[in-house]
């Protein structure tokens, strides 16, 4: 049961993101069929310049429904059950994760935080507690077995014990709306460590697929260019915005 680390991996994202994106705004502003231009769109008509100026313009103007027609699909693994409850607080978006009760955590893997693992006493005694938490993982699953609870029956009730060390696997789909907001507020330095890392691989690949969208996207103070979070979280990166003086 050794510790692991993370890997994320972009699945898929829809074609032609940027020629979609354009025909959906241009659909609000313009008097012709999108289905009418869309052949011409795919032929860089206008040019590929000329669709992501104006998909910035409208952006900027604070209109950002039709980037939902777009959506990403990403593999996450070496992720701990602490970093996917964060997660799934996250919508509109759609989640598949794996099985305690159908996965046989016997010889689970797990994260250890980088604090844990730079401190010599306390990777020791967690890496004790995991061996621990294996040995009753096992014992109580062979006991229930024992009574003819098997398979996902016996998993169901052993998984209770797993700490949210426990590694585990999901597949993520966020439309761009979606994952804008995820990045403004998982980039930021005031997140967990670990959906932090996760969040900024996961923009690393949505900026090399669709750059016009995402290369201005991260933590929130990236859009705003300032820091909402005061004085007493602030990083540093941004000045951080004064509360209005309302004195008469």
């Amino acid at each position: 049961m050794p510790p692991v680390p993370a890997q994320v991996e972009l699945l898929t994202h829809t074609p032609n993101a940027l020629e979609l994106i354009y025909a959906a705004f241009r659909q609000c502003y313009h008097a012709g069929y999108a289905g009418d231009m869309w052949p011409r769109l795919l032929s860089e008509e206008p040019s590929r310049e000329i669709q992501a100026e104006f998909v910035a313009q409208i952006l900027e103007s604070g209109h950002t429904s039709p980037i939902e027609h777009v959506s990403f699909t990403f593999a996450l693994s070496g992720v701990s059950r602490a970093l996917t409850h964060q997660l799934v607080r996250h919508r509109l978006a759609s989640y598949s994760q794996q099985s305690q009760r159908y996965v046989d955590a016997s010889h689970f893997d797990y994260i250890m935080p980088p604090a844990i693992a730079k401190n010599t006493e306390a990777k020791k005694r967690f890496m004790r507690f995991m061996d621990d938490v294996g040995d009753a993982y096992r014992d109580i699953r062979r006991l229930l077995e024992a009574e003819g609870r098997l398979g996902a029956k016996a998993n169901e009730d052993a998984r209770f014990v797993l700490p949210q060390a426990t590694q585990t696997r999901i597949v993520v789909t966020m439309n761009c709306r979606s994952l804008l907001n995820f990045f403004e507020q998982r980039c930021c330095t005031r997140a967990q460590w670990e959906i932090r890392a996760v969040a900024n691989a996961m923009l690393e690949k949505c900026r090399e697929a669709l750059p016009e969208i995402f290369t201005p996207a991260g933590a929130k103070c990236e859009r705003l260019k300032y820091c909402p979070e005061g004085a007493r979280f602030t990083c540093g990166r941004y000045p951080r915005r004064e509360p209005p003086n309302n004195t008469p």
